[in-house]
């Protein structure tokens, strides 16, 4: 028997924490790269040639891992349930919810945007709990409800949040994101994460492509040296994410990796702040976020290690 559990929860929510850090920074830069792209493309085309590039990085670094005997190097799925996951993976997180999302996000407003995104952790709680079987303790919902509530202060309450369009695909795109987050842990009990991010990217930009082909959005595309720039860096951070994410996602659970990552809003405040002086809103909102995270990841981590064979 061996007494790695813990351990390996341990650096499951360390990887979060780095997903929170990268989604952060992210979410800064991509806000400046959409801006970039306005005279070049729309929103959807920009997420289809910005993933293309993340699922390049992600195949390359997928095949070296497989050469070099890495855990989480690329293998082939072994049986058609697989293959059927991982293609509804692509379809529900690697594709339709990107198209959803970068289009609600040009029709709403930037801190409901966020608020609607973040409400992700309720949906895969519930998820979890039921299709899972995943624990949640007091201090998993104390920790939550904190992150929850730090949101709305954050986007400085609900009462003028309006439901329009853009706001509903949004809501869409991240409940299609929870439904990925219980495929994606089913998945990686066979399989190693490499192979489940490849699936979601590569088999996300193919749809995304086909998609573009049909509505001629690549047709006489003028990307330039600055458009070329920008989505060369936000593809490396997508990259980074999703690898980092789906290693979370296999040592730790839903409900953890998916609580540290709410984190990522703090890192984006900052970042704001620093960069060109955005205000940082509400302290107070900003420190339960924090702190919820913060929580919900050292929880995890002290979590008594399981005797496994």
């Amino acid at each position: 028997e061996r007494d790695d559990m813990g351990d390996t929860r341990r650096l499951g929510v360390t990887l979060a924490a780095a997903t929170a850090l990268i989604s952060g920074v992210s979410v800064f830069v991509n806000g400046l790269a959409v801006q970039a792209w306005a005279g070049a493309a729309d929103p959807t085309t920009y997420t289809t040639v910005k993933n293309a590039i993340a699922a390049a990085l992600l195949v390359g670094v997928g095949l070296v891992g497989a050469r070099r005997g890495w855990s989480d190097g690329w293998r082939r799925p072994t049986s058609r349930r697989q293959w059927w996951g991982l293609g509804a993976v692509a379809v529900v997180g690697g594709s339709v919810p990107f198209v959803l999302f970068f289009e609600g996000l040009a029709r709403s407003e930037s801190l409901q945007a966020a608020l609607l995104h973040k409400s992700l952790v309720i949906w895969v709680a519930i998820l979890a709990v039921g299709l899972l079987g995943e624990r949640l303790g007091p201090w998993h919902w104390l920790a939550i409800g904190a992150v929850v509530i730090g949101q709305v202060l954050y986007a400085g309450g609900v009462t003028d949040v309006a439901f329009g369009a853009g706001e509903l695909m949004i809501l869409a795109a991240t409940l299609l994101w929870s439904v990925e987050v219980v495929l994606a842990k089913r998945l990686l009990g066979d399989l190693p994460s490499s192979s489940v991010g490849i699936a979601r990217m590569a088999g996300g930009t193919v749809v995304l492509v086909g998609w573009g082909l049909v509505r001629g959005a690549f047709d006489g595309l003028p990307i330039g040296p600055i458009e070329l720039g920008w989505v060369l860096l936000t593809g490396l951070l997508l990259a980074a994410y999703v690898g980092t994410w789906f290693a979370a996602l296999a040592r730790a659970q839903a409900v953890d990796v998916t609580a540290v990552l709410v984190g990522a809003t703090v890192v984006t405040a900052f970042v704001g702040a620093i960069v060109d002086g955005t205000p940082v809103g509400s302290p107070l909102g900003l420190a339960l976020i924090a702190g919820g995270a913060i929580v919900v990841g050292w929880q995890a981590a002290r979590s008594r290690a399981e005797r496994v064979t």
